[in-house]
């Protein structure tokens, strides 16, 4: 799974003028400490944050973001300032910039820039933290060797040359935070494989330097698998969603300090044999279909001209033809009878004819428009994407998740058509 994420790119120029505006991080350390809870702040480094930054419309596009960065370091510190006040005692900064590509100059800003803020993080337990790719050599060198830093954190899952990085050369005295566990999907861990590693690890940086972590925050995954009561109890078995993997770095603690937990390991490595050998992730109809593919398949037996005369010559369309998005609003009504036809409130046959009767209205409403392309509405389906992926095999959807895309879990595949019987309903109408 691939994860988009979206963020309100800063825009700054040479005369923006930083400031403490927000107390946010502050008055959330404290709601939490107020019910008991002591958390780890955490926010985008200082380097990380200008480099995701651009310059300001009006401003040249060759304008250097990290001259700002004598700007921006008071504002670090004074929030530094105040959570160590309110009895903060870790922070965490996330460089995801240093999975970049970068110049040794941008490197060195860096490590100017941790230099400068040192004195501001004495007493507290900092933990720098990278995410997402291998670091390069020089890159990972600058990370360890940044000052006022305790820990530092990797990703594990995508970072197999930073694994031989931390291997050949670990700071002594420091925390690895170990990012074993998937944050990036809503898979189960293979817990045998991760252990391996954390115990390859133990024996370089020490065990008590040792923190298992997830890859990245677990803000990409849904939150609780608990709640999903409708999903195939197989397809569950290979799930594991935010608040899973949080067992799952908690079991490999444990078993780091020789409480390993044999029937939730079992149950895992049962769960990983089964999705790896399923006939429902594996179709060998499918897999023989794909490896028969030639390149002419990809290609249409007639040119784009040919198709275009042949379109015009059946449907004598005039040169700018009228035509509407295609699906219609869903009426309250329409709602209604999918919602209790899902519910098994109302027939097949019933529901079918509310349907029908629906798209017989658009149909109806199009003619009098004189629309030249008619549409048949799509009042049965709900999500676009949520309707043919219930259709297809390969395909699970979750009741409470955190975005309407399915879960593919193996090879897709289309058991029967999806859109004739519907657009059958609308030349009849």
């Amino acid at each position: 799974m691939h994860v988009m994420t979206h963020y309100i790119v800063p825009e700054l120029g040479p005369d923006v003028k930083f400031s403490y505006a927000s107390h946010k991080a502050l008055e959330e350390y404290k709601e939490a400490k107020a019910l008991g809870v002591d958390t780890v702040p955490t926010f985008v480094g200082t380097v990380s944050y200008l480099l995701l930054s651009k310059p300001a419309k009006g401003v040249d596009k060759s304008f250097k973001l990290l001259s700002l960065v004598d700007k921006i370091l008071p504002i670090y510190k004074e929030v530094v300032s105040e959570l160590k006040v309110a009895g903060a005692t870790s922070i965490q900064f996330d460089e995801p910039l240093l999975m970049m590509d970068l110049d040794s100059d941008k490197l060195k800003a860096f490590s100017d820039a941790y230099s400068e803020l040192e004195s501001s993080l004495s007493g507290l337990n900092v933990i720098v933290e990278t995410y997402f790719a291998d670091l390069t050599p020089e890159a990972y060198k600058t990370l360890v060797s940044l000052k006022g830093g305790s820990g530092f954190g990797f990703d594990l899952i995508r970072g197999t040359k930073t694994l031989d990085l931390i291997k050949s050369d670990f700071p002594a005295g420091k925390y690895l935070f170990a990012g074993v566990v998937d944050g990036r999907n809503i898979w189960a861990n293979d817990l045998t494989a991760s252990l391996a590693t954390l115990q390859s690890l133990e024996a370089i940086v020490g065990k008590d330097k040792l923190v298992v972590s997830t890859s990245c925050s677990l803000l990409h995954t849904a939150v609780d698998l608990v709640n999903e009561t409708k999903l195939d109890d197989e397809i569950k078995s290979w799930l594991a969603f935010a608040a899973q993997k949080v067992v799952e770095v908690n079991a490999l603690a444990k078993a780091l300090i020789g409480q390993k937990d044999v029937a939730f390991f079992s149950a895992n490595a049962a769960a990983q044999a089964s999705r790896k050998s399923s006939p429902r992730v594996t179709n060998e109809a499918v897999q023989k279909a794909a490896a028969a593919l030639k390149g002419s398949d990809h290609r249409r037996a007639t040119n784009v001209s040919a198709r275009l005369d042949a379109q015009q010559k059946k449907l004598i369309l005039p040169i700018l033809p009228t035509t509407t998005i295609g699906s219609f609003p869903q009426t309250v009504e329409l709602r209604r009878v999918r919602r209790e036809y899902k519910g098994n409130k109302v027939s097949e046959e019933d529901y079918v004819a509310a349907i029908k009767e629906e798209i017989s209205k658009v149909v109806k409403l199009q003619e009098e428009l004189d629309i030249d392309v008619l549409v048949h509405g799509e009042p049965e389906r709900n999500d676009m994407v949520e309707y043919f992926g219930e259709q297809l095999s390969g395909f699970a959807f979750s009741a409470n998740g955190w975005v309407k895309p399915p879960i593919i879990y193996g090879d897709v595949s289309r058991p029967k058509a999806m859109t004739v019987f519907w657009s059958s309903m609308a030349l009849k109408a």
